[in-house]
C-alpha cells in the first residue's frame, strides 16, 4: 500500500520521454535480449471484450503452467501482478514478463492488464516496468493505491495526487499505455467514492488514464447508487473488474464476505448497461473468496466464468 504523495514527481515529462526512447532502444535491439523471446504476436481480437482472470490466486505458477491453466479454463488471458510479491517482481520484469507473454500468446491468449504498484513516475522500477510493458505490446496497467490521511481534509489531499496522476498519464501516453485507477472499497482508499477519482482525471485524456472499474467494490461503497458511479466512470473505463460479495455480521459489525459470482449482491443489470456501452476493453474475473485446494479453485473459477459469460451473452 502507498501513502498520499507530498510533492509532484521530480522527473519531468520531457526527461521521461527522452530517457524512455533511449532505454527502449537498448531493450529492443540488443541481441539475445529477454525481450526478443516475446516476438510471438498478440492474437487478433474481435470487437468483443476479452474475458480474462486476475492471476493473483495462482501467481506461483510458472509461465507455461499459467498459460496452460488459463487456456484450459477458457479465458482470453490474464491480468498479471507485476508488483512486489506478485507473479512478476518489478525488478525482474524485463527478464520474466516475456516468458509469460510468449507462453500465453502461443495459446492464443495474452496479458491484457499489468497490475502494478506505480503511484509516481519517479518511484523505483516504474520507468523500467513501463518500458518493458510497451516493448511487449501490453497496453494497460492498473496503478497502485493511494490512501487518505483521515486527520486531514480528503479534498485538500487531492491536488498532490492529481499531479502525480498527470505525470503518470503523460508517460503512459508517450508509450502507448493506458493507466487505470481501481475504485477499491475501504475507509481510507482514494477512489472508494469514485467521485474523487473522477474529479482528478475528468480533464485528462482517457486514452492515457481512466478507471479499472470494479463493480464489486462499487456495490460495497455505493449500495443502490452503483449505477451513478458506473455511469460517471464509463467514459473512462480501461478495464472492468468482476467479483461478488454478501454482507456478514461479525463481532466487529457488518463486513463484506466475498463469494462466487451470482451468489451475492452484485446486480447483473450492470452487465446489461455494459453491453450497451462502447466499451470493448478487458473484463477481468477477480476471486477473493476461499477454497480448500487447487481442484476446488479451478472448479469455482470455471463456474464464475460460466456465470459471467451468461450475463454477457
Amino acid at each position: 500500500m502507498h501513502s498520499t504523495p507530498t510533492s509532484v514527481s521530480s522527473l519531468t515529462r520531457r526527461r521521461f520521454i527522452v530517457e524512455t526512447t533511449l532505454a527502449a532502444s537498448a531493450l529492443g535491439l540488443s541481441a539475445g535480449s529477454s525481450i526478443a523471446i516475446a516476438q510471438t504476436p498478440a492474437p487478433a481480437r474481435s470487437g468483443r471484450s476479452p474475458v480474462i482472470v486476475f492471476s493473483k490466486p495462482f501467481q506461483t505458477l510458472n509461465a507455461e503452467k499459467t498459460a496452460e491453466f488459463v487456456a484450459d479454463v477458457g479465458w482470453d488471458g490474464i491480468e498479471c501482478p507485476v508488483r512486489a510479491k506478485g507473479q512478476v517482481e518489478p525488478e525482474r520484469a524485463a527478464e520474466v514478463l516475456p516468458l509469460y507473454a510468449t507462453a500465453l500468446r502461443q495459446r492464443k491468449c495474452d496479458i491484457f492488464v499489468a497490475t502494478t504498484d506505480i503511484v509516481r513516475i519517479d518511484q523505483k522500477h516504474a520507468e523500467k516496468t513501463l518500458r518493458t510493458l510497451s516493448s511487449l505490446g501490453i497496453k494497460r496497467i492498473r496503478l497502485g493505491f493511494f490512501k487518505y490521511d483521515l486527520s486531514r481534509s480528503p479534498a485538500a489531499q487531492l491536488p498532490d495526487i492529481q499531479a502525480a496522476l498527470k505525470d503518470i498519464a503523460a508517460a503512459c501516453g508517450e508509450l502507448g499505455i493506458q493507466a487505470g485507477f481501481q475504485n477499491h472499497s475501504g475507509r481510507t482508499y482514494v477512489g472508494a467514492p469514485v467521485w474523487d477519482t473522477y474529479s482528478m482525471i475528468k480533464d485528462m485524456n482517457p486514452r492515457e488514464i481512466g478507471f479499472c472499474f470494479d463493480i464489486g467494490h462499487a456495490t460495497i461503497e455505493g449500495g443502490l447508487a452503483w449505477p451513478i458511479h458506473a455511469k460517471l466512470a464509463e467514459p473512462f473505463y480501461t478495464a472492468v473488474f468482476v467479483k461478488d460479495f454478501t454482507w456478514k455480521r461479525t463481532e466487529k459489525g457488518w463486513k463484506e464476505a466475498w463469494c462466487p459470482l451470482g451468489e451475492g449482491m452484485v446486480d447483473r443489470a450492470f452487465f446489461d448497461t455494459l453491453k450497451k456501452s462502447s466499451f470493448t476493453g478487458p473484463i477481468s474475473q477477480h476471486h477473493e473468496y476461499r477454497w480448500t485446494d487447487d481442484a476446488q479453485m479451478a472448479s469455482l473459477m470455471r463456474q464464475d466464468l460460466k456465470v459471467l459469460k451468461s450475463w454477457l451473452a
